[in-house]
């Protein structure tokens, strides 16, 4: 686990692709548990440590991960969270090239709970949710594209349906359409950085997440 920020209020990590955040049916040992081990012993604290989950990323997905450390700065992140505060820009990886360098995507998505699944549609259906994003195209490599994806709406799967839509599936991402899944079961699908008012000092707090340690990671990230 690499911690990328730390204050009294907050811990923002870097997950690894295939870390739960949360604890869920598959009992493997979670993200939160992870960091819940390491606030102990580096503060030395008896008894339970606090660790409050104020949002989750995809298993197989990589990223920045935000943690409350206390009651108050879970409670105000819910918040910022629910009401669009907290700017959360994404990294993905597709093999086919998406059909403008730069859009703005609205769909309306709706769940299947027995698949896990979302589906994305042009126009609204019954008990769809919108779900809005802009991409930009940032990277190339001969075989690959890299797409930098800002969220407007936090949907289910929403970046990975969305992106599908367009043709354009995320590396490694079986579910929505890639045609191989990655070795280590991923998908190339990363949280690179959030900003946000930090909900106690009211301070701007940037921080960025260092790609995974894979050679078409790095490789994309050089040509920038």
């Amino acid at each position: 686990m690499t911690v990328l920020y730390e204050d009294n209020h907050i811990i923002i990590v870097n997950k690894a692709p295939g870390e739960i955040v949360q604890g869920d049916k598959t009992g493997d040992k979670p993200l939160s548990e992870t960091v819940k081990e390491y606030l102990k012993e580096k503060y030395n604290k008896p008894g339970n440590v606090f660790c409050g989950v104020t949002h989750r990323l995809d298993r197989p997905t990589s990223g920045a991960v935000l943690f409350a450390k206390t009651g108050k700065a879970l409670s105000r992140l819910n918040d910022m969270f629910r009401d669009g505060k907290v700017d959360k820009t994404y990294w993905a990886i597709v093999k086919d090239r998406p059909p403008k360098e730069e859009d703005r995507l609205t769909h309306y998505l709706v769940k299947n709970e027995k698949t896990n699944k979302s589906d994305a549609y042009a126009t609204e259906k019954p008990y769809a949710k919108k779900a809005a994003l802009h991409y930009r195209l940032i990277a190339a490599s001969q075989n690959y594209y890299l797409l930098e994806v800002d969220l407007e709406t936090g949907r289910h799967h929403q970046i990975r349906v969305q992106l599908a839509k367009i043709g354009c599936p995320i590396k490694g991402d079986l579910k929505y359409g890639a045609a191989r899944s990655n070795p280590d079961g991923s998908i190339s699908l990363h949280a690179r950085s959030v900003s946000f008012v930090h909900p106690v000092s009211k301070e701007k707090v940037t921080v960025t997440a260092p790609v995974p340690e894979d050679n078409l990671w790095k490789s994309l990230e050089t040509t920038l």
